[in-house]
């Protein structure tokens, strides 16, 4: 015959388990940072077929999220450089989006942060080519403003994508710029264990195989385009934009969790 004691302690621990399996997170706000990879630019429909739009769907389909916003702060060609609060160019508009969700006192307000393909470019975005120490302090710089004015907010910074080495549009990125690219991914775990000391629990790094991942399926996942030293892989198709969105969500999970 089960004891008293025993028979509550099992009650009690059902009771707790059920209710934690029902819980959901807290509402969700996103605000992505990046280029024309986060923008969606190189799409058939960016507003349906974005890397973010489908972040928000598989968000959306978890039964231990809550409600999720996003707002899509990607800019065709732009680099940490444009980010730069002195700069007055794109953060403006980050902190428009930003302060339009911090309003929800009730919901997680999250930045995901993926720059550094046009940094790495030889010539023609601004600033570039932005060196990996330089790339370093301007994520810093962007974070820290942001920190500032948002204390409780979460930043996941997500690793760039591999291009081909013969990219070349109206930039000149090539294999120089593919090596300055993967020198950047030292900064960014650098600026995560910096962070990691003086802002506990608040900044978080995205997953390092998507480069490799990218790389390897290039051709099926990856716009076939027309450049000046023959066909190069920069941006991500609709599938691609989808298996991107995969490994992003790895970050934010982390982040939220």
């Amino acid at each position: 015959m089960m004891k008293p004691i025993f028979k509550y302690t099992c009650l009690f621990l059902l009771v707790m388990l059920t209710s934690f399996s029902g819980k959901k997170t807290e509402k969700l706000n996103i605000v992505f940072i990046g280029d024309s990879i986060t923008e969606g630019s190189a799409l058939s429909d960016p507003k349906t077929e974005a890397t973010p739009v489908y972040v928000a769907k598989l968000l959306r389909d978890r039964k231990d999220i809550g409600a999720v916003n996003i707002s899509n702060k990607g800019f065709s060609g732009h680099t940490t450089v444009d980010f730069l609060p002195a700069n007055n160019i794109d953060f403006p508009k980050v902190l428009q989006a930003a302060d339009a969700f911090a309003q929800d006192q009730t919901a997680v307000l999250l930045f995901s942060i993926m720059l550094g393909t046009n940094d790495s470019a030889m010539f023609g975005p601004n600033g570039s080519p932005v060196q990996a120490a330089q790339y370093k302090d301007n994520l810093n710089v962007l974070i820290n403003t942001l920190i500032k004015k948002y204390p409780n907010a979460k930043f996941v910074l997500q690793y760039p994508l591999w291009y081909s080495p013969n990219t070349h549009n109206n930039a000149g990125y090539m294999q120089e710029g593919l090596d300055r690219l993967s020198s950047y991914f030292s900064q960014i775990e650098s600026v995560y264990a910096e962070h990691k000391l003086i802002h506990p629990n608040q900044v978080y790094l995205g997953n390092k195989a998507v480069f490799s991942f990218f790389q390897k399926q290039h051709k099926q996942l990856f716009k076939a385009e027309d450049g000046k030293h023959g066909t190069f892989y920069l941006h991500p198709n609709a599938e691609g934009s989808k298996r991107l969105a995969e490994f992003w969500l790895k970050g934010i999970l982390r982040a939220i969790k």
